[in-house]
């Protein structure tokens, strides 16, 4: 078994020289089997390793003697050892969520706290090619695309899984040859979890009844589901770029023209995109929710909206398709005043760079670059966003125009109004930045000082 763990470390890039490793340890065969599989490397690959264990809360003095069994191997072994006591059935209730889904995220966000404490690293887990299997088979059930098909990585972000391939057969064979001691948790014997019932009831049937080999044949599907998913993301992730008008923390604006263009296949995928980003995962978003939005982008009435779980909703503004995660924050004046050179805002993702120029010089085409006559500007140049009353004189206008008149005579949607900063100085709107430029500070034969400002997202 070190063999396809090295192997795995290896072909996955899964550890990197003198790199934080925190094993989550249950005491488990299969997480004990990890641990010292691990150890067994460890001089080899040169990485650091913590032990980290979570209690949570539901199995009374049973999940104690767990716990106080790996602290004990830990301290045995000489490595750091980390433990916590969690309520899961409580955060679970208190979240709404499944048990098994507080007991994922109270694991994983306590495992990153050490890796924080410790100036970052990975969290290795002990998922085997049965658990694999399990995974599959309740995508499955609830309904995947391909994408659910390739089912677990053996990295993902700061996850690795080194025993992914590894059957958890010759896990215990590993176990036993080794005389490693482990614990037994009776939970796990116990139909009482979705993910129980499937490992105890489901895939015995099936082993016993059509398939002895299934769990190979399912890890033959993951991994060529995983071979069309990669391929597929490359075309959606060109797809994303050339779609996106406009990206923020918590919104994202599609072209509606150019997305209604594209095949049913590509706006779902579009769409799981745009939400993942957002969100981080696609955590309790099932295609019919996906399916939705794309009907509700197909019928493209300004004003429609949908509203779906963990605040997503999705919007039509004029020729834009909005998907955006609901918040209860009021709009937030900015103002900041420039310097020149580069002006970095992190609060509001934006840079700007100023460069003063007296003589001939290069500009590329750019709709974030514009031009300027340096001595037209009235005191300090500054930033803001949009107030009431807002107006300028656009680009080879006379008269003023206002600017709500502008953004609607622009189709620009609602919702990005108000994060559209502008560059002023101590009279008048310059530059409406990525779209219009007042008219007073244009580029004439007598200016004899030019004011570049390059603006972009960071």
């Amino acid at each position: 078994m070190i063999k396809i763990v090295r192997d795995n470390i290896i072909l996955n890039n899964l550890i990197e020289k003198d790199e934080n490793i925190v094993i989550g340890v249950s005491g488990g065969p299969d997480s004990m089997a990890l641990l010292y599989s691990l150890i067994e490397l460890k001089d080899e690959f040169k990485f650091n390793i913590f032990v980290a264990h979570v209690n949570h809360g539901v199995r009374g003095d049973e999940a104690d003697a767990d716990q106080e069994f790996v602290k004990n191997k830990a301290n045995e072994l000489k490595l750091p050892f980390y433990s916590i006591n969690v309520d899961m059935d409580g955060y679970a209730k208190e979240k709404g969520i499944t048990s098994e889904e507080a007991g994922r995220e109270l694991r994983y966000g306590y495992f990153r706290k050490i890796l924080r404490d410790n100036g970052g690293g990975k969290i290795a887990v002990a998922h085997n090619k049965n658990d694999q299997a399990e995974t599959l088979l309740f995508r499955i059930m609830r309904g995947t695309g391909i994408d659910g098909l390739k089912g677990m990585d053996f990295i993902h972000g700061d996850i690795i899984r080194p025993l992914l391939n590894v059957s958890r057969e010759k896990i215990e064979d590993y176990i036993l040859e080794n005389c490693i001691e482990s614990v037994l948790d009776k939970t796990n014997l116990l139909p009482i979890y979705s993910r129980n019932k499937v490992r105890l009831e489901l895939l015995p049937y099936i082993q016993e009844n059509f398939n002895p080999n299934i769990v190979d044949v399912l890890w033959r599907l993951s991994r060529s589901s995983k071979i069309d998913s990669q391929y597929l993301g490359y075309i959606t992730e060109e797809k994303y770029n050339l779609l996106v008008k406009y990206q923020s923390k918590n919104s994202i604006i599609l072209d509606g023209e150019l997305f209604n263009r594209e095949s049913l296949s590509m706006k779902l995928r579009v769409i799981r995109k745009c939400i993942d980003n957002i969100l981080g995962s696609l955590q309790g978003i099932s295609e019919q929710h996906v399916t939705s939005l794309v009907e509700l982008f197909n019928i493209n009435e300004t004003g429609k909206q949908l509203n779906l779980p963990n605040n997503i909703i999705g919007k039509v503004s004029y020729l834009d398709f909005i998907i955006e995660k609901a918040t209860i924050n009021k709009k937030k004046d900015i103002e900041y005043i420039l310097e020149l050179g580069e002006n970095k805002f992190s609060d509001i993702g934006v840079s700007i760079n100023l460069s003063v120029y007296s003589n001939d010089f290069k500009v590329n085409k750019d709709k974030n670059i514009r031009v300027f006559d340096y001595d037209k500007i009235i005191g300090k140049l500054k930033i803001r966003n949009r107030k009431d009353g807002d107006k300028f004189i656009p680009y080879g206008m006379k008269g003023t125009k206002k600017l709500k008149d502008y953004f609607i005579d622009k189709k620009v949607p609602k919702d990005l109004r108000d994060e559209i900063p502008l560059l002023i100085d101590d009279e008048n709107i310059m530059w409406i930045m990525g779209y219009a430029t007042n008219d007073l500070y244009k580029i004439t034969k007598e200016t004899k000082k030019f004011l570049v400002v390059h603006y972009k997202k960071i």
